[in-house]
């Protein structure tokens, strides 16, 4: 299990150069909001990257959003880090409460959350719509199918229109 360190402590040898951040969450949670300096390495494909290992003179700092990340896969980062490591008690959200220094980015919401709000949309809407018309029943029959669709070969047609969307350009 790794030891905690609390922001405060983590920013003073951030700032000393005594130690360096690797950040585990995902790329899209990284746009958002990140600590300057901050390795990224998400937790969905650290296993197969080359991280540098940890030493005496430069430590490894694991963080994520809230703390859950690091501390559920305690095991697998103090291995990955092959050297002294700590995780960053409450995250990235503690350090950002504690008004640390962080890098900020409007970002639009990541485009799998944007299907599922479209999605649940038309499906609550072709059955509330079947109260006043009963054929909008098959609005949600032609979502669900479409979602299965997806799912089994890959191609969402959601997906590439709303990522066609002005606000998902950059």
């Amino acid at each position: 299990m790794l030891p905690n360190i609390t922001p405060a402590e983590a920013q003073k040898l951030l700032q000393g150069n005594k130690a360096r951040i690797v950040d585990i969450r995902e790329a899209d949670e990284i746009a958002s909001m990140r600590i300057a300096g901050a390795e990224a390495a998400p937790l969905s494909v650290i296993s197969w990257m080359s991280l540098a290992p940890a030493n005496a003179d430069m430590p490894i700092i694991f963080t994520c959003n809230s703390g859950n990340r690091t501390t559920k896969n305690s095991d697998l980062l103090q291995k990955l880090a092959a050297g002294p490591a700590w995780q960053m008690e409450g995250g990235v959200s503690a350090w950002a409460k504690q008004s640390l220094p962080v890098e900020l980015s409007k970002q639009p919401l990541p485009i799998f959350r944007q299907i599922q709000i479209g999605a649940g949309g038309l499906v609550l809407a072709g059955v509330l719509g079947s109260l006043v018309w009963p054929s909008m029943l098959w609005l949600s029959a032609f979502v669900g199918a479409g979602l299965i669709f997806a799912g089994v070969t890959g191609f969402c047609g959601l997906g590439l229109l709303l990522s066609a969307m002005p606000w998902n350009k950059k």
